[in-house]
């Protein structure tokens, strides 16, 4: 029986020390039915020659130019050119182990449409991997492992953006790269989130993913916290907001004044609470603060919880759950 093609589609600018590494983990791939279309992204080192020697010698290997500028237009690119029947992304500084796309394979083979093969990922790094980092790994593998991605989408990016695979008809169902917003992979992730596609549990390491200095979700404004506040807001007010409901935002800190900012420019109407005892009765853009007992008062509330210290986060879980108030539900944690 025939294996399925994979289109495996990978952006790449300036990564002359690292694109050889990465396109030698997909060659040493034991599944061997796939397509690499690669999309130089105006490059000025020898970027591009490296790849162009190696697909002189491997036809699976399609080499082409950015028609425009940046990762979308890229993955656009690459997404036109590709004819796999399963897609997925790969990032020219990472390396794949060697039985990735035979996993994710075997996992749609057996879930079939609507859902996307996952698995575990790992830094590796020529420097300390930051705490941050660490944590980012963990938390993203513990929910990887359980396929629970969704329950803590608006924290953070819940999928891998070089570690999914889909069927090509699902990708085309939820618009595959077209909306030109930043961060991409967080943009695509609430889009497979709004489609329902299901995330298959997995304890496979599948990907290595390389930190260092000048990484791209280091350095580019579009990696910015304010973006991410953007997409979150944007797609609770599509997703699950509820226009019977109204809105509480939990914490005053930057990313609280930034989500109260936004909706205030949007016209919705919302309660602020916090429990920093300094800022309790004073008016930020003319909405007073409220002390966080006050949530007990307001009717059927759902609220965006922007506190980000790890044993606050728990006290304020556990207060929720003293009022019978369920996460994704009644409450979203923001960060």
């Amino acid at each position: 029986m025939s294996q399925p093609l994979v289109s495996i589609l990978t952006p790449f600018k300036n990564v002359s020390d690292y694109i050889e590494q990465c396109l030698n983990s997909i060659i040493n791939q034991n599944y061997n039915n796939w397509e690499l279309v690669i999309i130089d992204d105006h490059s000025t080192d020898n970027s591009f020659k490296i790849v162009e020697n190696l697909a002189k010698s491997d036809s699976r290997i399609k080499l082409f130019k950015n028609d425009g500028d940046g990762i979308i237009k890229a993955l656009q690119k690459a997404f036109k050119e590709s004819s796999g029947d399963y897609v997925t992304r790969m990032d020219s500084d990472d390396i794949m182990a060697e039985n990735k796309l035979e996993v994710m394979v075997n996992q749609l083979k057996e879930y079939g449409e609507h859902h996307i093969a996952l698995g575990l990922v790992k830094y590796f790094s020529e420097i300390v991997i930051s705490n941050g980092y660490a944590k980012y790994e963990a938390w993203l593998n513990r929910l990887t492992k359980a396929g629970k991605n969704y329950s803590e989408i608006y924290k953070e990016c819940v999928i891998a953006s070089p570690c999914w695979m889909l069927h090509r008809t699902d990708l085309l169902a939820c618009d595959a790269f077209n909306p030109n917003r930043y961060p991409e992979d967080y943009d695509l992730t609430f889009r497979f989130y709004e489609q329902g596609y299901k995330c298959i549990p997995s304890n496979q390491l599948l990907h290595y993913w390389r930190d260092y200095s000048t990484r791209t979700s280091r350095t580019h404004k579009h990696y910015a916290q304010n973006y991410f506040l953007d997409i979150k807001l944007h797609y609770f007010l599509k997703l699950d907001y509820d226009t019977s409901r109204p809105i509480t935002i939990w914490g005053a800190g930057f990313k609280g004044k930034t989500i109260a900012k936004r909706l205030v420019e949007k016209g919705i109407a919302f309660h602020w609470i916090c429990d920093n005892v300094k800022k309790i009765g004073k008016e930020i853009y003319g909405i007073k603060l409220q002390p966080f007992e006050d949530l007990k008062e307001i009717i059927n509330p759902q609220t965006i919880v922007t506190v980000a210290n790890e044993i606050e986060q728990k006290q304020i879980v556990l207060y929720f759950d003293n009022l019978n108030m369920k996460s994704m539900v009644d409450y979203f944690f923001f960060c």
